[in-house]
């Protein structure tokens, strides 16, 4: 007998699918024959969609934060997302309290560490070199091998002071010395110019706000993909959206989607003041911007599930397959007209939305708000 049974959900492709779990994991895919029995058995009858679990790469969720903060499980499970990377909120100094915290959520935590020792402790944490400690931040990484995933630079005018392109420099060794960790690399203003920044960026590296309206973006005033950016992409540079509160244009993002140039990861860059107030509200509302944009379903649950364990190197995680984690994330295709903004103060209607109903992790269900008041939950 499984624990559970999910029957007849609807995958992206529109095709659908039963899943028996067990013991945390996934234990059989396909149909499966009538007699098969569980604990609990969820039968969707194809009005429920299910994908695996959403993976959320680019969030701010350590609480302790005095900048950008949020609660794992609030942008985590209760958002219908099984897996939350903080990126960077916490350096060498603070990285041992998130740990602790992040251990007692349902929601899968981790961490990109952020170069800086202070983590987000102030605006300029780059800015002054004496925090920029190689050494401090290995032995973070060692002591915190399954927490830490990756490292974070910001490399924006405001954050790096006078210190140019040390910081990133800093990054790539710090990468090299430690297994090759994913290393994901914040774009905002200049200096540096995004040309010197991505020259040093290959495999490995993530490039978030890739789809920024400022000056300092991917595209040429032409509408062109920067060559620099397209030389980086061949040595296996990603495009990580990170939504946020001012990292994201519409017009970009169409033009770009126009020429093939595909996000590699959709995330949020989610805290609470615009998790609340807006734009970005959750990880769902994000993805529902891009079906409006001209990507398909199948192509935005990508980013959110193979993609992102790809990238961050999460085992287990990403794909609905046998002996993988149960890691699920149970969603609806709701129709009807919605107005989705960017933070360029432009807007686009759209007819699609994601709406969340319940993320299972290693098996456990935990219901969203929608999902409190669905059918198909009323056991």
């Amino acid at each position: 007998m499984y624990d559970m049974i999910i029957k007849a959900g609807r995958q992206g492709n529109g095709e659908l699918i039963d899943i028996a779990i067990q013991h945390g994991k996934i234990a059989a895919l396909g149909q499966l024959p009538p007699q098969a029995e569980a604990k609990q058995t969820l039968d969707f009858a194809g009005d429920v969609y299910v994908s695996a679990g959403w993976i959320d790469g680019h969030t701010h969720c350590y609480p302790a934060s005095p900048i950008y903060h949020d609660e794992p499980d609030k942008v985590g499970v209760e958002s219908g997302v099984t897996t939350v990377i903080d990126a960077g909120s916490t350096g060498a100094d603070d990285v041992d309290d998130f740990q602790q915290l992040a251990a007692q959520c349902k929601t899968r935590v981790h961490a990109l560490l952020n170069i800086s020792r202070i983590g987000l402790l102030r605006q300029n944490e780059l800015a002054d070199s004496r925090d920029l400690d190689a050494e401090l931040a290995s032995a973070a990484i060692a002591r915190h091998p399954r927490f830490i995933v990756g490292i974070k630079a910001r490399m924006s005018g405001s954050v790096i002071g006078e210190n140019g392109l040390q910081p990133l420099r800093m990054a790539k060794q710090l990468q090299r010395d430690n297994g090759n960790l994913p290393l994901m690399v914040h774009v905002g203003n200049t200096p540096p110019d995004l040309d010197e920044i991505v020259a040093l960026l290959g495999e490995g590296d993530l490039l978030t706000h890739c789809f920024n309206g400022k000056p300092n973006r991917i595209l040429t005033p032409a509408g062109e993909l920067r060559q620099t950016v397209r030389d980086a992409m061949r040595r296996g540079l990603m495009l990580d959206i990170g939504h946020g509160g001012a990292s994201f244009s519409f017009d970009v993002a169409q033009v770009a989607i126009s020429q093939g140039i595909l996000p590699h990861t959709i995330s949020s860059d989610i805290y609470c003041k615009n998790r609340i107030k807006g734009p970005v509200y959750s990880l769902a509302h994000v993805m529902s911007k891009f079906l409006t944009i001209g990507m398909t379903l199948d192509q935005v649950l990508a980013c959110v599930t193979a993609n992102a364990a790809d990238a961050l190197r999460l085992s287990g995680k990403g794909r609905l397959a046998v002996g993988a984690d149960a890691d699920l994330t149970l969603f609806e295709l709701a129709q009807g007209p919605v107005v989705f903004t960017d933070t360029e103060a432009q807007s686009r209607h759209g007819e699609l939305q994601l709406q969340p109903l319940a993320a299972l992790v290693s098996g456990e269900l935990v219901l969203t708000h929608y999902g409190k008041s669905h059918h198909a939950f009323c056991l």
